[in-house]
């Protein structure tokens, strides 16, 4: 990024990368909302059991080098093509192993259809180690419009195919086929603007160099990929792959929410923060605003969602899938706390602490399996209580590290989400008294969307909270507004620059 990160880029990349995200997830909501009237949670939760060991693969192929590349202040096209041929060394040899290892995973859950499943999907990891390279370019050039667009055209097209092969009654196969033209899709179409191509570049030192700091992000990501599947394997090992589904479609729906603010939080402000590490007062700004910006946001979301799941689900899935309300509304307790969990997060690996970021991932994949193992004995539903406690400390710890290295530590980042979340369980408690209407499940759920969104604005109007007066200002001069009431920018005393 040999250009200067302005407050303006770092806006106008967030929008976009939000865009991005919120476009896939969209058309990925709609099309699992027409595959899930179209097929049976058993189907779903085949394919969750597959995923497991693909996101591991995916992990080791992309993670390490990829984050590291991102970091990095100059990089070039030795640095680039070694990776990338590093990369594919990696999916093959990884791909053997899963083919190999297939009947043995299909035996282990008792699901004989795993093996050719696992075998036809794994492919994607080729797929996965050229896009990764493209991922590094658009990250650190900050084109996320251009993500934004190859990737809603990738899943529209994916999601067509899926949903014509699912009429056809190929089952499961439609949900394979679906990822594997996502991934393929994706990577092509961004070709057109990533001009970037593999040259006959490899330098071991260039990649030594990098692994250097990327292993502790390679293993950190294996850990948490651990802890993450861990409960979906044991639930496909001790239940039936019914109730994987049930699970995992109760995790999609707020994880399609967050992950749009949380995923646009990773993709932008790893390489703006990157940008200002050697200025932690600026750094420490950044991570601020974006902890209370973006808590502002997902604390409503997460507790309107809870108050309104089962009418939701009843109207968007049918009554096939209630079993799922319950897990849904303590999902949405445990990614309500995600995005204050990743700007710490971030922050720490920007500032090139991934020896730290380690450290946190080991303790809390320890903690997260402890926790796991004792609740599991109490049934299902305290297993997944149990996800929401993990979360609880996990913010806890990831915030740790940034006392010493921002001085801003996890009493004043509570300190500034509070407000939020005050105000976001108000309007819950306001929303729940709502249960006892006697209309219709779309007029239902409409009515407490509506409801609760004014409530929220209402109440931040009232009680003037800062992030609200910084949205609405932000948005406004996005806008073209010539008249801005409320000057809210990030300034430095030192050198009277803007961010």
């Amino acid at each position: 990024m040999g250009n200067e990160v302005t407050k303006a880029k770092i806006v106008s990349s967030l929008l976009w990368s939000l865009l991005q995200r919120s476009g896939v997830q969209g058309i990925q909501l709609l099309i699992t909302l027409i595959l899930a009237r179209l097929l049976l949670p058993e189907d779903f939760g085949l394919i969750v059991i597959v995923t497991i060991f693909n996101t591991f693969a995916i992990v080791i192929v992309q993670s390490g080098f990829t984050t590291a590349l991102i970091q990095k202040k100059k990089v070039d096209h030795v640095d680039l093509s070694s990776v990338f041929y590093v990369n594919i060394i990696s999916s093959s040899i990884i791909y053997m192993l899963l083919f190999y290892l297939a009947p043995t995973i299909a035996f282990f859950f008792e699901q004989q259809q795993l093996i050719l499943i696992l075998r036809v999907l794994s492919l994607s990891l080729f797929l996965s180690a050229f896009h990764s390279i493209q991922y590094v370019i658009v990250s650190r050039n900050m084109q996320f419009k251009d993500l934004f667009l190859a990737s809603s055209i990738a899943h529209a097209l994916s999601g067509m195919i899926a949903v014509g092969m699912a009429y056809a009654d190929f089952g499961v196969w439609a949900l394979v086929f679906q990822q594997l033209a996502s991934h393929l899709i994706t990577p092509f179409l961004l070709s057109f603007k990533v001009e970037w191509r593999p040259q006959l570049f490899f330098s071991m030192r260039n990649v030594m160099q990098l692994f250097s700091f990327g292993w502790k992000i390679l293993v950190s990501s294996l850990l948490n990929a651990i802890y993450s599947n861990m409960h979906s394997v044991i639930i496909g090992k001790l239940f039936s792959p019914a109730m994987i589904g049930y699970y995992n479609k109760a995790d999609q729906f707020p994880n399609i929410i967050v992950s749009n603010v949380n995923g646009s939080i990773q993709a932008v402000m790893l390489p703006a923060l990157s940008s200002y590490q050697d200025n932690r007062q600026r750094v420490k700004e950044m991570v601020r605003r974006t902890i209370v910006t973006s808590s502002y946001v997902v604390f409503p979301m997460m507790i309107g969602l809870a108050m309104i799941a089962e009418p939701l689900v009843r109207l968007l899935l049918t009554d096939k899938w209630l079993p799922t309300v319950p897990f849904l509304q303590i999902f949405c307790m445990v990614y309500a706390l995600y995005p204050i969990q990743t700007a710490n997060l971030q922050a720490i690996n920007a500032l090139g602490r991934s020896d730290v970021f380690l450290k946190l991932e080991v303790l809390k994949t320890l903690l997260g399996l402890g926790i796991l193992i004792i609740s599991i004995q109490f049934g299902l539903y305290v297993m997944v209580f149990g996800v929401f406690i993990s979360s609880v400390l996990f913010t806890i710890i990831d915030a740790y590290p940034n006392k010493q290295l921002l001085n801003y530590g996890m009493l004043e980042q509570l300190r500034d989400v509070f407000p939020s979340l005050l105000i976001a369980l108000a309007m819950g408690g306001l929303l729940f008294l709502t249960h006892g209407l006697e209309f219709s499940m779309l007029t239902t759920v409409f009515i407490q969307i509506i409801l609760g969104s004014i409530i929220y604005v209402v109440l931040s109007r009232i009680f003037k909270l800062e992030c609200y007066e910084y949205l609405r200002s932000t948005l406004l001069s996005i806008l073209g507004s010539s008249t801005k009431k409320y000057n809210l920018t990030f300034y430095n005393k030192e050198d009277n620059k803007e961010i």
